[in-house]
């Protein structure tokens, strides 16, 4: 059996299409450095595509995997996150 490589589980992730957030990369797959991680895709001529959206539609996507609440007085509909994507 071999052992869980975050940053693999990452990749193949987005390599099926998949959209991520930092707070996704480290809740769901354990990656400690998601910047680090996008960088090095890069390097590896990997084109990664993002965009800002609200917290609310990340959370939503964390939910389908975790339970993952947010305090009450956190207006997360309103607060801007980045996602990314490996383009095509």
């Amino acid at each position: 059996m071999s052992e869980y490589q975050p940053a693999l589980a990452l990749r193949e992730h987005m390599l099926e299409g998949h959209r991520v957030s930092l707070l996704e990369a480290i809740l769901l797959f354990g990656v400690q450095g998601p910047n680090a991680e996008f960088g090095r895709m890069k390097k590896e001529g990997f084109i990664i595509k993002n965009q800002r959206v609200p917290m609310a539609k990340i959370i939503i996507r964390i939910n389908k995997f975790v339970s993952c609440s947010v305090p009450d007085a956190l207006p997360y509909r309103e607060i801007q996150m980045t996602e990314y994507w490996i383009s095509r």
